[in-house]
C-alpha cells in the first residue's frame, strides 16, 4: 500500500469519528473564515464543491458566496472522472448523483468553465507545511488543475479542512500541485513559495 493510500485511510478514520453535530458547527465557522479570505472576498466567479458526509461543510459557504451575488460553479462528475460544472442556483436545485455526491441541475457549461474562477475550491483530506494537497485519489481534481495551467490560468487554489488535517507532509507525485491558502476552523492560512505559511 502507497504512503498516499495508508494517509487517507488514517484521515478518513479520523473523520468518521466526527458526530452530524460536529460537522454542522464546523461548517458555520469554515463559511465565517473562508469568507474573510481577501481572495474570495474580492471573487466574482468562484468553483467550489458541495461536501458530502463528513467532509469539511462548504453548504454555509455556497449559500453566503450566492447571496454575495458571487456566481458560483459546482462540478458536474462525467463518466470518465473528469468535471463538468454547473452554476449554483440554491441547494433546492442540487440533485443526487452518483457515489453519493450532489450536483447542481442546472444546464452544463463545460469542462472548460473552471477557467473563468477567480477562486477555486478544491476537496482534500490533508495539506502540509509546503500547501501540497492529499486527495481523495480519484484524479478529477489532477484534470482540473492540469487544465488551468495548460490555459494559463492563475485562479487562488484554496482547500478547506479541519485543524488537524494540516500536517507536517504530504506524500508528492510528479503532477501534484500546491494549493495557496487552506482555510481551517482555525483561520486561512497562505503559502507562498519561498516563504514560511503564515496564518492570515
Amino acid at each position: 500500500m502507497s504512503e498516499k493510500a495508508i494517509l487517507r485511510g488514517e484521515l478518513l478514520a479520523a473523520r468518521r469519528l466526527l458526530t452530524s453535530e460536529d460537522v454542522r458547527r464546523t461548517a458555520a465557522v469554515l463559511a465565517w473564515a473562508a469568507s474573510a479570505v481577501p481572495e474570495l472576498a474580492a471573487a466574482r466567479t468562484v468553483a467550489a464543491y458541495v461536501s458530502v458526509g463528513r467532509e469539511p461543510g462548504t453548504h454555509a459557504l455556497l449559500d453566503t458566496l450566492r447571496a454575495r451575488g458571487v456566481r458560483v460553479l459546482l462540478p458536474v462528475l462525467m463518466a470518465d472522472n473528469d468535471l463538468d460544472w454547473a452554476v449554483f442556483e440554491g441547494a433546492e436545485h442540487l440533485v443526487p448523483a452518483g457515489r453519493g455526491l450532489l450536483e447542481p441541475h442546472g444546464e452544463r457549461l463545460g469542462p472548460q468553465a473552471v477557467l473563468d474562477a477567480d477562486v477555486v475550491l478544491l476537496p482534500g483530506l490533508a495539506v502540509d507545511e509546503r500547501g501540497m494537497r492529499l486527495g481523495r485519489g480519484g484524479g478529477s481534481y489532477d484534470r482540473v488543475l492540469a487544465r488551468l495551467a495548460s490555459a494559463g490560468a492563475h485562479p487562488a487554489l484554496m482547500v478547506l479542512l479541519y485543524d488537524d488535517e494540516v500536517v507536517a507532509r504530504v506524500p508528492e507525485e510528479p503532477h501534484d500541485h500546491p494549493v495557496d491558502a487552506v482555510v481551517t476552523p482555525a483561520g486561512a492560512r497562505r503559502f507562498r513559495p519561498g516563504t514560511t505559511p503564515r496564518v492570515s
